[in-house]
Formats: structure tokens, sequence, C-alpha cells
């Protein structure tokens, strides 16, 4: 069940978990509760209890909150590249 549990959780990380939007066009959600919710729901509708997550990777709000702050970082370490690779004005 771990292979099946990692992978769940590898493709629910990469489809759900998103840096914030500084402009303000929608963004990603950046509530960890909200975001452990959809992914316990997520996984319960494959077959995947939030015990084998748990076991898997720890504590999944915690773990989703680490998610966030790396991408969020590389998000903006991303933009501050592309900032100064441009000529203002």
């Amino acid at each position: 069940m771990s292979t099946k549990v990692r992978e769940f959780i590898d493709f629910w990380i990469e489809n759900s978990i998103h840096a914030f939007d500084r402009i303000g066009a929608g963004g990603a959600s950046q509530d960890v509760a909200e975001l452990a919710r959809r992914c316990i729901q997520m996984a319960r509708d494959q077959g995947i209890s939030e015990r084998a997550i748990n076991a898997e990777i720890g504590n999944l709000a915690e773990y989703i909150a680490r998610e966030l702050a790396a991408a969020n970082k590389a998000e903006t370490t991303r933009r501050q590249h592309e900032k100064g690779g441009r000529s203002e004005g």
C-alpha cells in the first residue's frame, strides 16, 4: 500500500499545491487546513485512509505547510530572477 499512498500524495501535491498569486488574480489556496481536508477527501475516494497518509509522510498538515512554503519560495525566487532579467523603463 505504501507505493500507492506515495504515488497519490505526490500526484496530489503536484496538482494541488501552488505558489501564492501576488497579482491577486485568483491565486492558489494557502489555507493548510482546507488543503489537508481536500487531500483527505480525495484520498478516501481512492480508497486511501488518512492513517495511511500519516504513516507514509507524517503529519499531513505539516507536510502540506512545508510544500506550500517551498512552492512560495521557488515562485519568489523565480520572480526576482525574472525582474532582474528585464530592463526597467
